[in-house]
């Protein structure tokens, strides 16, 4: 039998992962590992697109409602549970708990992990370097006055007082500014000093297959996806979530557009158009982010789904 295999897809939003993970999934009657770092919390729901009940009845999937919005997740956390999680598919396999225990000669254990946080499957696939633990009054301060301030001071402060990772790093990306300068006031030393650049060694296979559209059909599939989050509630998702509104999950495209409808600072067609906005220049980064990656093997969802259901991935 060949060695344990972990099949990732990966993609922009909207186009169409959930879907050919579960027709992957299904043909290899495994399991999937959500790699969404949004879709853990139970308390969100609509605006972050989580697989349909009957689309989770199909297949199990670990990481969709895991964790609640009052636990700190990160892709240190992640890369613990994924691993672990890796780990009891492949001896579900071996030990006939799984009904695909029954291979085909040749065939190896295989799990599926599927989602578009690159830095969560980066951290799966190679590793995160130890950074010390950050104060969390140091973390809430920096987020609160970032929910003040906005970007702008974001990057002057970044600008001031890591100059490296600011020439370097993405600088448009709220997120990684705040990690960037909670390390830096936290140790005195740039985030990037950090990172050795020496991945992990894991005892499994990785393939890594990657979806894209034509821009024109992937903004459409988006526009689609919004107008449908709205129809299913998304406005009383979030009325409900603003006792947490600070929480670093909710700082995401999709929800803090309908904050600023709730705070006055835009009318709800504007936050609706916003959304849209922001959820394209998104996909746009994580097409940006996964195309870096040499060992991704770019195809068509149709063809990925065609792959799938012939089990020629």
């Amino acid at each position: 039998m060949q060695a344990p295999t972990v099949i990732i897809i990966v993609g922009p939003t909207a186009v169409g992962k959930t879907v050919a993970a579960i027709r992957l999934a299904e043909q290899l009657q495994t399991q999937i590992i959500s790699a969404d770092s949004r879709q853990c919390y139970r308390e969100l729901n609509i605006g972050v697109a989580k697989p349909s009940a009957a689309e989770l009845k199909a297949v199990h999937h670990y990481f969709i409602d895991s964790h609640s919005i009052r636990e700190e997740v990160n892709a240190a956390v992640f890369e613990q549970l994924a691993l672990q999680w890796a780990a009891d598919i492949f001896r579900d396999y071996t030990t006939g708990v799984s009904p695909a225990s029954v291979l085909p000669p040749g065939d190896s254990p295989t799990a599926v992990m599927v989602g578009g946080t690159g830095l969560y499957i980066k951290a799966f696939t190679d590793g995160l370097d130890d950074i010390p633990p950050v104060d969390p009054a140091l973390r809430d301060r920096l987020h609160q006055q970032y929910q003040q301030e906005g970007i702008p001071w974001l990057r002057q402060e970044i600008s001031r007082l890591d100059p490296i990772f600011f020439a370097e790093g993405e600088t448009f990306n709220p997120h990684r500014l705040l990690r960037a300068l909670e390390v830096r006031l936290s140790t005195g030393r740039s985030i990037l000093s950090f990172r050795s650049g020496t991945p992990r060694q894991r005892p499994f296979l990785i393939r890594k297959i990657g979806l894209e559209l034509p821009k024109e059909e992937l903004h459409r599939r988006i526009h689609d996806r919004v107008d449908s989050m709205i129809q299913q509630g998304l406005l009383e998702e979030v009325k409900d979530l603003l006792p947490y509104r600070t929480h670093k999950a909710l700082q995401t495209v999709g929800y803090k557009e309908i904050f600023d409808y709730l705070d006055g600072a835009c009318s709800f067609d504007e936050a609706v158009a916003n959304i849209k906005t922001n959820t394209r220049r998104y996909a746009k980064r994580q097409l940006t982010w996964f195309k870096k990656d040499p060992s991704v093997q770019w195809m068509d969802p149709e063809k990925a789904l065609t792959q799938a259901a012939s089990r020629k991935i």
